[in-house]
């Protein structure tokens, strides 16, 4: 979702005066705050399955958009969010001066490219309407996934921030339509084409895997979604427990057992 400067550092601006500044009673529960698909189901594994080995309490708190995470560990409301690359994290920080840490990597939802006109990128007519997110990492992210499949070329040197208006070469003129990612999925009724964040997809009952008409490719992939903390926690032993739980091989095999491929542990 695009982040509103103004917007934002008003919201940040009350978030950090009520912060807490100091590292949670150790035996509290962990509130932990996720996108619903795939990240709740794959923490809620870890709380029911894995948790009590370690003595973890871990309390899920879904949200549906991308700002509200971030926000609500900034004010203290969260200890952890699980939902987000570190392309995003470093732009919320840059933009707010949050001072949120990434801890670790736990899995890749490729991006993808869905169409419910068209059976091959190729098939793409003339003109054709395509949505992408109108967030600055996600939107980069999709253009670079069009561009590797030959549709478009961005300027070069604008490959890790484009938006629409650094696309130097659109053979087919393409119309581009900018959207909060969670409104892709229900753009494919009104597009010919659209990029759709893995999470988004799997939520609207899309099978990455065998759906898109291309995803992303997980080899150098730096768009793994992982566990983030404000700076005063990084240390916080329930942290540390979290992330040694998220990267277990049990959690590996059980994303690969759930997720058939349309989600990628790392």
């Amino acid at each position: 979702m695009r982040i509103r400067a103004a917007l934002l550092a008003a919201v940040l601006l009350t978030a950090v005066g009520c912060g807490t500044g100091a590292a949670s009673d150790p035996n509290a529960a962990l509130k932990v705050g996720v996108s619903p698909v795939p990240h709740a189901q794959i923490l809620k594994y870890v709380a029911d399955n894995l948790a009590k080995d370690k003595g973890l309490k871990i309390e899920i708190v879904e949200f549906t958009d991308y700002v509200l995470p971030n926000t609500a560990l900034v004010d203290g409301s969260l200890d952890a969010n699980y939902f987000q690359t570190v392309p995003y994290l470093e732009t919320f920080k840059q933009s707010s001066g949050a001072k949120v840490d990434w801890i670790g990597p736990v899995h890749l939802e490729p991006l993808g490219v869905y169409s419910k006109k068209h059976k091959k990128l190729t098939d793409l007519p003339e003109g054709a309407k395509v949505a992408v997110a109108n967030d600055a990492t996600n939107e980069a992210r999709g253009l670079r996934l069009l561009q590797a499949n030959g549709l478009i070329k961005v300027k070069p040197g604008t490959e890790a921030t484009a938006t629409i208006r650094d696309i130097a070469d659109n053979p087919k003129k393409l119309e581009f339509v900018e959207l909060e990612a969670a409104q892709l999925p229900r753009s494919l009724e009104d597009t010919d084409a659209s990029v759709v964040n893995g999470n988004y997809a799997i939520d609207a009952g899309l099978k990455p895997a065998s759906d898109a008409l291309v995803l992303e490719k997980a080899e150098g992939n730096p768009n793994a979604n992982g566990l983030v903390t404000r700076a005063e926690l990084k240390d916080d032993k329930r942290i540390k427990d979290l992330l040694d739980l998220l990267q277990s091989q049990q959690v590996k095999d059980y994303i690969t057992q759930t997720f058939s491929g349309s989600v990628l542990a790392v």
